[in-house]
């Protein structure tokens, strides 16, 4: 088959008809053009070219140049031709490689392959040309013909077989035939696709990214050409419309990332360079306002940062991107996302020196070029902030993790400077950064000036949601320093942050840090399972470090509030429900936590609240005094189990020597399984509620005048639940004899909560007693709390009676009661819980005799049969009686005489 055959089929004529552009869109001639550029690509690939047919030879010499033709006019019709065109390109090309002499790519991508014996090779198939070319082109040409070829049809390494004398004759002899089309002319392809319409140009990338990729996943001879064209096309054609520039880049983008994954290391390192030549072409042009497409670009050096398991790929990512910053900042804008999404990726990379690498190029943009950086749109600060946070997670070296909250305390300073810019809003709401004025860069602006204060949002939360979340890091001056410049930086900035921006703060920052401890609360107020147990205990013990930085991060926010009072006051209540958390937590030490940091509040901004202020103080500590009160019901309802449980273990089971111990034994394995966290429960809210009235009776007397009767009452009603509940547990009898079965293990007095009955009845009545004296308002206001403490008084002393009654046997006729026989004397725990009662009772009857006389003698014959009893009954100490022949003496006397 010759030229005119070749012509006859109709390629050698569409290489110079002028009209056929409009033939090649129609289908049945794309179909014959793709059956002679396979045929034609299959003489170039394979052992076919190197026939002895010399029509062939020619076939494929003529072909080439048909192709050049096509492609030169009629590159807008081929879209899948692409593919065989460009095959033959690159297969052409590789000849001409060879004929110069140049050691094939796989010498540099693959294993060194075993040299062809100098004594198999025939020196008179040696043309003269090819002797001045360099000794060892016979020895690649003829590797090349054993090995087979690549074909984008399929992965290459189609072996030959045994290679003869006479192939590599014809060989030769065909590469020097070839010469006659250049590589120039084969570059025209190339340099030409810029004159490629949208459609054409895209088939074209994706064509030269099938070829590339076939070329680097051959076994036997891997090749670059493609992949080094397709740097140049990217190049030629950057200047494409952004629409599309993102069709050829997003074919371009997958390309790298599955090259720049390869499992051979040194086709993924010149992936890899080969994208960074082009990426530094990019960055030489300046990127217009909203476009992003430094970051499109930079995309695949993000992924396969994430997705490499070569070390040395990700040091080369991190070079590459060294290099674009110190050689092009002045043009990066939108690539800076790409980069600081490689540098956060590096900072957590299992290799040390990956990271110290990565971290050195940070503090040098910090300290060198941070201006650029906040001159772009608003995710570039915030991109940068994040990677700073990533740097301070750092688990090879601590010095890392402080450097980066120092240079977040740096980018908070230079925010509130106005380094970052001026924050509006476009139309659609979203936020859009400004320049920074020049006053702002020469630091003669203040503050940031922000139209809309709830744009700081945008800038502030990435860096304080960052550090807010390094609080709970196990290093623990990872965790002061983080605490510390979190804290600095709001109390050093605050001023600038509206009150719905300093809401977010506080619900989304603050917060928070303190949900570790948190977590497990009954928002009912009811006990919680499982808290309080052993296996609780140790937990707690093990994350004590979390309680040293509560307890500041606490009083931290606390100041916080008081120094932002003016602005942050409506936010109260949500502070108060933070404490109360605290408090209803059913551990000692994390409710006092939560009482010490409510003092301190109280302590710091009582005198600035008003008055429907403290009633939301007064209301959140009524809430937590009723959430806190110690439920024995669950102890007694256990014991009723257990004895339950007991009786039945023994009828069931057989009468012998050992079932006395064998029931003993599961009775008190049930006993500690059962009892142990009600009781470490009960005890642990008894203990809450004591300092929890202390508390509020140190509140009240700093700020009584402060505090109107309503909130006065409330406080009182609060202390009161605490008393009545404290009595009801201590007067029930038959609970307290099963506390005292359990002995040492409740390790509790009898009755359980005297002490927490008294002190809140002591405080009750200081309470109601103050807020009579200092009472000015209506009579009617007088009398509504004169009978809060009548009834008060008069409950105290019923409650001392009952506890003085003493017992009685009574004898029975026919099985029933005759009446009193005899009375049985007090013992010495009763004795005991009277005296420590008395002073309580002391303190009842002063306050009866500091009524007015007239509230005296119209509440003497309430008082009367209760003041009888007194006399009469037994005490634990002479304490009531001196005080009860003292009031008698001043006031029953004289009003018994003055109605006579």
């Amino acid at each position: 088959m010759g030229q005119e055959s070749w012509d006859s089929c109709g390629v050698g004529a569409m290489g110079r008809d002028g009209g056929k552009s409009q033939r090649h869109k129609k289908k049945g001639e794309r179909e014959v053009l793709l059956v002679l550029l396979a045929c034609l690509r299959k003489s170039l690939s394979g052992t076919s070219v190197w026939a002895e047919d010399r029509d062939s030879r020619k076939i494929a010499n003529h072909g080439m140049q048909a192709i050049v033709a096509i492609a030169d006019e009629d590159g807008n019709y081929l879209q899948e031709a692409w593919e065989h065109i460009l095959t033959c390109v690159s297969r052409f090309e590789h000849l001409h490689l060879l004929g110069e002499g140049a050691p094939p790519d796989a010498t540099f991508f693959a294993l060194p392959q075993t040299e062809l014996d100098k004594t198999k090779q025939g020196k008179s198939s040696v043309l003269p040309v090819l002797k001045n070319k360099g000794p060892g082109r016979i020895q690649h040409a003829a590797a090349t013909v054993r090995r087979g070829s690549y074909d984008s049809a399929g992965v290459g390494g189609h072996a030959s077989g045994i290679v003869t004398t006479e192939q590599i004759s014809n060989l030769v002899t065909n590469l020097n035939m070839l010469e006659q089309v250049g590589p120039s002319d084969m570059n025209r392809i190339f340099t030409r696709s810029q004159k490629l319409n949208s459609e054409a140009v895209v088939d074209f990338v994706k064509a030269l990214c099938k070829v590339s990729m076939e070329e680097l996943r051959s076994t036997s001879d891997p090749r670059v050409f493609s992949l080094t064209k397709l740097v140049e096309i990217a190049h030629y054609n950057m200047n494409r419309i952004r629409l599309v520039w993102s069709r050829i880049w997003h074919v371009l983008s997958d390309f790298f990332v599955t090259i720049g994954c390869s499992e051979n290391l040194s086709i993924a390192i010149f992936a890899m360079d080969s994208l960074r030549q082009l990426s530094m072409k990019f960055l030489e042009r300046e990127e217009l306002a909203n476009y992003n497409f430094q970051n499109e670009f930079m995309k695949p050096f993000v992924i396969v940062m994430r997705k490499s398991r070569a070390v040395e790929i990700r040091e080369l990512i991190i070079r590459c991107v060294s290099q674009m910053v110190l050689a092009r900042v002045n043009n990066v804008k939108s690539g800076w996302k790409s980069m600081f999404m490689v540098f956060s990726t590096a900072a957590f990379d299992e290799h040390k020196n990956i990271v110290l690498l990565a971290f050195e190029i940070i503090e040098k943009i910090v300290r060198e070029y941070f201006p650029y950086i906040t001159e772009t749109e608003t995710t570039t600060f915030t991109d940068f902030v994040n990677c700073l946070i990533a740097f301070t997670n750092s688990r090879f070296n601590k010095d890392i993790s402080l450097n980066a909250i120092g240079f977040l305390r740096f980018c908070a300073t230079k925010l509130a400077e106005g380094e970052v810019g001026i924050a509006t809003k476009n139309e659609d709401g979203s936020a859009k950064i400004m320049p920074a004025s020049p006053e702002g860069r020469s630091g003669k602006q203040g503050s940031l000036q922000f139209l809309d204060k709830d744009d700081h949002q945008y800038f502030w939360f990435p860096l304080l949601v960052g550090l807010s979340e390094l609080t709970f890091d196990l290093r623990s001056e990872i965790r002061q320093s983080a605490l510390q410049v979190l804290f600095d930086t709001l109390r050093n900035h605050g001023h600038l942050f509206s009150l719905s921006l300093w809401e977010k703060v506080f619900d989304s920052v603050l917060f928070p840090i303190f949900d570790y401890v948190r977590h497990a609360i009954d928002p009912s107020g009811g006990s919680l399972q499982g808290q309080g147990l052993e296996e609780d205990a140790e937990e707690l013990d093990q994350d004590a470090w979390m309680y040293e930085t509560c307890t500041l991060a606490l009083q931290l926010v606390v100041d916080l509030f008081v120094n932002f009072y003016d602005t942050v006051n409506p936010l109260l209540k949500k502070v108060l429900l933070l404490l109360t958390s605290f408090i209803k937590r059913p551990h000692q030490s994390l409710a006092g936590i939560g009482i010490a940091a409510f003092v301190r509040l109280m302590s710091n901004a009582g005198s600035l609240f008003s008055d429907d202020k403290w009633l939301e103080v007064v209301l959140s500590l009524k809430d937590a005094a009723t959430s806190t009160l110690p439920d024995f019901s669950l102890i007694a309802s256990a014991m009723y189990e257990i004895e339950s449980r007991s009786k039945e273990d023994l009828s069931a089971t057989p009468s012998n020597e050992d079932s006395s111990d064998v029931t003993d034994d599961v009775l008190e394995g049930r006993r500690l399984r059962s009892i142990a966290f009600t009781i470490n429960d009960v005890k642990c809210r008894a203990a809450i509620q004591l300092l929890l009235i202390q508390a509020v009776m140190e509140i009240y007397n700093m700020y009584r005048s402060q505090l109107s009767p309503r909130n006065t009452i409330i406080l009182f009603d609060a202390l009161h639940s605490v008393a009545s509940h404290a009595h009801k547990i201590n007067n029930d009898n038959s609970l307290r004899s099963k506390l005292q079965e359990l002995g040492s293990m409740t390790q509790m007095q009898d009755p359980p909560l005297l002490r927490l009955e008294n002190e809140a009845y002591q405080i009750c009545l200081a309470l109601i007693q103050n807020l009579l004296s200092d009472q000015t308002s209506s009579p009617e206001d007088d009398v509504s709390v004169e009978t809060y403490l009548v009834d008060l008084c008069r409950e105290v002393l019923q409650v001392y009676l009952d506890t003085a009654k003493p017992g009685q046997l009574t004898s029975t006729v026919d099985g029933a009661p005759s009446g009193p026989h005899w009375v049985i004397p007090l013992g010495s725990a009763k004795r005991r819980e009277l005296a420590a009662r008395a002073p309580l009772v002391v303190a009842t009857l002063q306050a009866i005799c500091g009524l007015a006389d007239s509230a005296f003698e119209k509440n003497l014959a309430q008082f009367f049969p209760l003041l009888a009893g007194l006399i009469s009954c037994e005490h634990g100490s002479n304490e009531v009686q001196v005080a009860l022949s003292d009031m008698l003496s001043s006031w029953v006397g004289p009003v018994l005489l003055k109605s006579c």
